[in-house]
C-alpha cells in the first residue's frame, strides 16, 4: 500500500473508532406520533438537545445506543441559547467526555441518532472560531464555532467531538443552514436555571424595534448614522412605563451605541433584571434620555 493509502486507512479506522466511542453519549428522543430528534447524554440522568429541533412535548421516550427505551420528561427550554434539557426517569451508566477547545482547521465529528438509536456521522473541520456572541433571542454563547459540513435536521443536537475525542458541545443549524456548535461551557451554564425554573430569565424592555437611519441633521449629535426605531411598546412593559413611545429612535443604552438588535440583547442578560437603564432616544428632533427599569421577559 502507498503512504496515501495507509493514511486514508488510518483515518478511516480512527473515525470508525470514534463513532463507536460516541455511541454512549448519543440518544434518540422520540414522541408517540413518530417524530424524533437527536440528544446528547450530558449526565447519567440528563439529556441535552437542540431546542429548535426538539418536538413541542413534555413527555418523551429516549432510546439509548443499546436499544433500551427510557421514559423522560422535559425539564426546560431556552430559546436564547437553543438548549433544551430532558430528565430521564432513571439514570444510566455514563462516563462524560472531557471538554475540548475549538481551533480553526481541527477535524471534527458530529453525530446524530436515528429513531432506533443508531448512529449517523458527519466529518468536517472547524471553519471559523470567534469570541462570545449573542443570539437574536438574547442568549450568550461562549464561543462562536462554525463547522464546514452539512447536517440533517434530525441530527441536530448531537455531540461534536474533536479528533482526540474531546467534546466541543452540541450541533445546531444556524442561518442559511450553517452548522454551529453550542459550546460545552454554554450548556453547563444554562443547565442549573433550566433544572430550577424550566427557563433562563433574561431582561426585557417590551419594545419592537426596527433598524433605521438617523436623520442627517442629528447624526453629528447622535454620533452615529443609524439606530433602532420603536415600532410598538407592550402596555405596562418597562419601556412604556418609562415613557418610550412608538416613533422614538433608540441610539444608545447606558452610553453604548446601538444599531442592531444584538446590541440590545447583550445588555439584557439575566443580571440586568431590576437594573435601571439609561436609554438615549431621538424624539421630536432632539436627543433625550429616558430611564427604564428592566424587568424579566414574560414566560412564553
Amino acid at each position: 500500500m502507498t503512504a496515501t493509502s495507509n493514511l486514508l486507512s488510518d483515518l478511516s479506522r480512527a473515525v470508525a473508532d470514534r463513532a463507536a466511542a460516541a455511541r454512549a453519549a448519543l440518544v434518540a428522543i422520540c414522541t408517540p406520533d413518530g417524530r424524533h430528534s437527536t440528544g446528547t447524554l450530558w449526565r447519567s440522568d440528563l439529556v441535552v438537545a437542540s431546542e429548535q429541533a426538539l418536538p413541542k412535548a413534555d413527555e418523551f421516550q429516549v432510546v439509548a445506543a443499546d436499544g433500551s427505551s427510557i421514559a423522560a420528561q422535559l425539564s426546560g427550554r431556552d430559546r436564547g441559547t437553543n438548549v433544551a434539557l430532558i430528565k430521564l426517569s432513571q439514570p444510566v451508566s455514563f462516563s462524560p467526555a472531557a471538554a475540548g477547545e475549538a481551533e480553526v482547521g481541527t477535524l471534527v465529528l458530529a453525530f446524530g441518532a436515528d429513531r432506533a438509536g443508531g448512529v449517523t456521522t458527519r466529518l468536517g473541520v472547524v471553519n471559523q472560531t470567534g469570541p462570545e456572541w449573542y443570539s437574536a433571542r438574547g442568549g450568550r454563547i461562549d464561543q462562536r464555532i462554525v463547522l464546514d459540513m452539512r447536517l440533517a435536521r434530525a441530527e441536530e443536537g448531537g455531540p461534536v467531538f474533536d479528533s482526540v475525542g474531546a467534546l466541543l458541545g452540541i450541533s445546531t443549524l444556524g442561518p442559511r443552514g450553517q452548522v454551529l456548535v453550542i459550546p460545552s461551557a454554554t450548556v453547563e451554564r444554562v443547565i442549573p436555571p433550566l433544572l430550577k425554573d424550566g427557563r433562563v430569565a433574561r431582561g426585557w424592555l417590551g419594545v419592537a424595534l426596527q433598524p433605521v437611519a438617523v436623520p442627517d441633521a442629528l447624526q453629528s449629535a447622535a454620533g452615529q448614522a443609524s439606530g433602532l426605531m420603536v415600532m410598538s411598546t407592550v402596555d405596562g412593559g418597562p419601556a412604556a412605563t418609562a415613557g418610550i413611545v412608538p416613533g422614538d429612535i433608540m441610539v444608545a443604552i447606558d452610553g453604548e451605541a446601538v444599531r442592531r438588535h444584538r446590541k440590545i440583547a447583550a445588555r439584557l442578560g439575566p443580571d440586568s433584571i431590576g437594573r435601571t437603564a439609561d436609554l438615549r432616544v431621538i424624539r421630536g428632533g432632539a436627543i433625550v434620555s429616558v430611564q427604564a427599569t428592566i424587568s424579566a421577559r414574560p414566560a412564553t
